[in-house]
C-alpha cells in the first residue's frame, strides 16, 4: 500500500483533508504501529485504547495494508451491531474513498438472517393451511412485499410484524436449500451473501458468529472462508460469548416451536396439515402428526421432572451437578419423529417438500441428541444448569416456556488455545478495557488463553482530569445492610435534581432496578424527568434513543448500559454507579469457574471476582465522556470503594488525574 498509516492519519494526510474535525492522536498511530507489526508478524497481541483513541481506524488501516500488499483475508469480528454498522456504514467506506488501492469490504450475517425467496412463495401458496389468524396472514403479506423490494433480504431491514414467527417459514435453511437446482437460486439474497463473502477481502461479523463458527471447526466444518488474520473488537466479551457458543442449550420453546410448525391442534394448521404425497395416501402423515404431539408431551414431561426436582431437591441458582438427575423422555420420540419425517420425504409428491422434510428431520434429531448430551453431561469441561427459573411461587408454570436446560465451557482458555491461537494467524483483540491496572492484562489474558500475547496499553486522548470528576457517598451503608435499599432511592433523587436529569442509573440487578425505578418515578415523572427503565420501557434500542431526545431523561439500566453505549454532548451527564458491580457469585458458570480455582489452589475473589468487577466498573465509568466537549460526573453510591481494601482497585482504574471527591445526604 502506498500510503501507509502514519500518513494517512497525519496532520495533511488523506484523512485530515477529507474528515471535519479530525485531531492527531499519538494513541492511535502507536496502536496503528502495534497491530501492523503484529499482523506482519502473525502475532497475537491485546490492545487496551481508551475512550477517543479512534481504534477502528488504528486496526483498519494496518488491516487494508494486508490485504492490498499481501492479498491476505482480515476478519473484524464486533460485540455489538452499533459498531457492526458503525465499520461498514462509515468508516470502511470512508477509508475505501482515501486509499487509492482496491479492497472489498463484506457483512457477514448467519443464514437464517436471510429470506428464502423459494419458501416465501411455497408459504404463499399455502398460507390458508399453514396460518390460522390473519395477523399470520397480514406478517406473511408484509413480508412478500418486503422480500421484492429489499436489497440484502436480511432482517435488519424487515419491518416489524404482527407474528414473528411466520419468519421461520420462510427463512433460509441449510437443510432445505435446494442449491443450485432451486428456481430462485439466481436471485437468492443468501447465496449471493456468501458468493461477496468467498471473494471478500476484509469481514465484518459479530462474536456469535465467529465463535460458533470456531465451536463448528473443531468438528471439522466451519462456515467462514479460511483467513489470514482476526480482529476481535469489543474483546471483553470474547470470554463469555465462547464460554456460551462452546457449549449446548435446549428450551422448551425450541421444542414446542418445531412442533407448531409441524401441526398445531387447536389450530388444525401446520406444514403436514398442507403436505400431499406421491399415492395420494395420508396415513403416514397422520403417524407422523400423532407421533409429533407425544414428542411434545415428551417435552413437557421432560421440563416438568426438571422442573419438579429443582422444586424439591436443586439449588436455587438450578445448576445440575451429576448426570441422569431425571429421565430422559425426549430423544427417542424426537429420533422416532425424524425417522417418520425421512419417510415421509421418500414419498413427498413436490420436491420442494423433500426439501422440508429434510429441514424438520434435521431439526427433530438434533433435539434428540442435545437432550441425551445435556442430561448425561457428555461434555467434559462444562456446568449444567437450569435456566430461567425464578423459583418464585405461582411464577414457574407462567415462565415455564423461557426455561431452558444448558450448559456452558467453565474455562474456555484450553479450546481458545488449540482452535484460535494455536492456528498459523494472527489474533488482534482490543476494548477500551482490558487491564485491571496500569500494564496488567494477566487476568484477560489468563481466561482466554493467550498467555504470549504481547500486550499495548494506551490511555484517552481526553482530559479526563478537568472534564470529569467523581463523588463517592461514604454516608451510604453496605449494601447488605437491610437500611441500604430505603436509603438508595433518596439518594439518587438528589443527585438527578443536582444535574437536572441527564443521568444513567447503572445497577447490577434487576431486582434493585425494578425496586428503585417503582419508588422513583412517580417522584422524577411528577417533576418533569422523564423516565426509562430497561426491561419495562422497551428495548435498549428505543431506551437510548428516548434518552437522547430529552436531555432531562433519567435513564435506569443493568448489564448491556455498563458497556458499549455512545452518548455525547451534555445529553448525558451524571452517571450513577449504585453498586461495585460483582458479579452474582451463585450464578452457574461464576459458581463453576471458582471452583475451578480453588481445586487449583488459588483463590476465586482476588483471580477473577475483584478484576471481572474492575473492568466492569471502568466500562461504567468510561459511559460519561465520550468526546473531547463532555463534562459531567460520575457518583458512586456503593462505600466499599472506600471502607474495603480492594476498594484501592477501583480508584486506581479511574482515569488519570481525576479528582475524587465526597458526596453526603446534603451534596457535594
Amino acid at each position: 500500500m502506498v500510503t501507509r498509516a502514519e500518513d494517512l492519519l497525519s496532520p495533511d494526510g488523506a484523512v485530515a483533508r477529507r474528515l471535519e474535525g479530525f485531531e492527531l492522536r499519538p494513541q492511535q498511530l502507536e496502536m496503528a504501529a502495534a497491530v501492523g507489526s503484529a499482523l506482519e508478524e502473525r502475532r497475537h497481541l491485546l490492545v487496551e485504547a481508551g475512550t477517543g483513541v479512534g481504534k477502528s481506524f488504528a486496526y483498519l488501516i494496518p488491516a487494508i495494508q494486508r490485504i492490498v500488499d499481501h492479498d491476505e483475508r482480515v476478519v473484524i469480528v464486533t460485540h455489538t451491531i452499533n459498531l457492526q454498522e458503525q465499520l461498514i456504514e462509515r468508516d470502511i467506506p470512508f477509508l475505501n474513498a482515501v486509499i487509492p488501492e482496491e479492497f472489498s469490504a463484506v457483512l457477514v450475517k448467519g443464514r437464517s438472517n436471510y429470506v428464502s425467496l423459494r419458501r416465501l412463495k411455497l408459504a404463499s401458496e399455502r398460507q390458508d393451511r399453514l396460518f390460522v389468524d390473519d395477523d399470520a396472514r397480514h406478517s406473511l403479506h408484509t413480508l412478500e412485499d418486503w422480500a421484492y423490494r429489499t436489497r440484502d433480504g436480511t432482517l435488519s431491514s424487515l419491518p416489524q410484524l404482527p407474528r414473528p414467527d411466520v419468519w421461520d417459514h420462510v427463512q433460509s435453511d441449510s437443510h432445505n436449500c435446494m442449491g443450485r437446482k432451486c428456481p430462485q437460486y439466481d436471485r437468492c439474497f443468501f447465496q449471493a451473501a456468501r458468493r461477496r463473502m468467498e471473494n471478500g477481502d476484509l469481514l465484518v461479523c459479530n462474536h456469535a458468529l465467529f465463535f460458533s463458527d470456531l465451536a463448528l471447526r473443531s468438528q471439522g466444518v466451519g462456515f467462514l472462508p479460511p483467513y489470514d488474520h482476526i480482529i476481535l473488537d469489543e474483546a471483553h466479551n470474547a470470554e463469555e460469548v465462547a464460554a456460551d457458543h462452546f457449549g449446548l442449550s435446549l428450551a422448551e420453546s425450541r421444542i414446542s416451536h418445531l412442533i407448531r410448525l409441524l401441526y398445531d391442534p387447536r389450530r388444525r394448521k401446520g406444514f403436514l396439515g398442507a403436505l400431499t404425497l406421491k399415492d395420494g395416501s395420508t396415513s403416514l402423515i397422520d403417524k407422523t402428526i400423532e407421533q409429533s404431539m407425544r414428542c411434545w408431551s415428551d417435552a413437557e414431561a421432560l421440563f416438568d421432572s426438571l422442573l419438579q426436582w429443582q422444586e424439591h431437591s436443586g439449588p436455587a441458582n438450578g445448576r445440575i451437578r451429576e448426570p441422569d438427575i431425571v429421565p430422559n423422555t425426549l430423544s427417542d420420540g424426537m429420533k422416532e419423529l425424524s425417522d417418520l419425517l425421512r419417510l415421509l420425504r421418500e414419498k413427498a409428491a413436490k420436491e420442494a417438500d423433500e426439501h422440508e422434510l429434510n429441514s424438520y428431520a434435521n431439526r427433530a434429531a438434533d433435539i434428540a441428541r442435545h437432550a441425551e448430551i445435556l442430561i448425561k453431561q457428555d461434555i467434559e469441561g462444562c456446568v449444567y444448569f437450569l435456566d430461567g427459573n425464578d423459583r418464585g411461587p405461582g411464577r414457574l408454570r407462567r415462565r415455564r416456556r423461557r426455561v431452558a436446560l444448558k450448559c456452558m465451557a467453565v474455562d474456555v482458555a484450553p479450546i481458545l488455545r488449540e482452535q484460535l491461537f494455536g492456528r498459523e494467524i494472527s489474533v488482534i483483540m482490543t476494548s477500551a478495557t482490558l487491564a485491571t491496572a496500569p500494564g496488567d492484562f494477566s487476568h484477560v489474558s489468563t481466561r482466554l488463553g493467550c498467555e504470549s500475547a504481547e500486550t499495548v496499553q494506551l490511555g484517552s486522548p481526553f482530559d479526563h482530569a478537568r472534564q470529569m470528576r467523581v463523588l463517592v457517598d461514604h454516608s451510604m451503608p453496605q449494601p447488605d445492610d437491610a437500611k441500604y435499599d430505603d436509603l438508595l432511592g433518596p439518594r439518587i433523587e438528589q443527585l438527578v435534581r443536582e444535574t437536572d436529569g441527564g443521568a444513567f442509573v447503572l445497577f447490577t440487578s434487576f431486582t434493585m432496578l425494578n425496586k428503585a425505578a417503582e419508588y422513583l418515578r412517580p417522584i422524577l415523572t411528577d417533576d418533569g424527568y422523564p423516565v426509562l427503565a430497561q426491561g419495562a420501557d422497551g428495548p435498549p434500542g428505543l431506551l437510548l434513543k428516548r434518552f437522547r431526545d430529552d436531555r432531562r431523561s433519567v435513564l435506569f439500566g443493568t448489564v448491556s448500559f455498563w458497556q458499549g453505549v455512545d452518548v455525547r454532548g451534555e445529553g448525558l451527564r451524571n452517571v450513577i454507579i449504585t453498586r461495585l458491580p460483582f458479579e452474582v457469585p451463585d450464578r452457574p458458570i461464576v459458581e463453576a469457574r471458582h471452583e475451578r480455582i480453588r481445586e487449583q489452589g488459588g483463590h476465586p475473589f482476588t483471580e477473577d471476582q475483584l478484576p471481572r468487577a474492575v473492568i466492569r466498573f471502568r466500562q461504567g465509568v468510561g459511559r460519561l465522556i465520550r468526546s473531547q466537549t463532555d463534562r459531567g460526573r460520575v457518583a458512586v453510591l456503593d462505600p466499599r470503594i472506600v471502607t474495603k481494601s480492594y476498594g484501592r482497585m477501583f480508584l486506581a482504574a479511574l482515569p488519570e488525574g481525576v479528582e475524587v471527591g465526597e458526596m453526603t445526604g446534603n451534596g457535594e
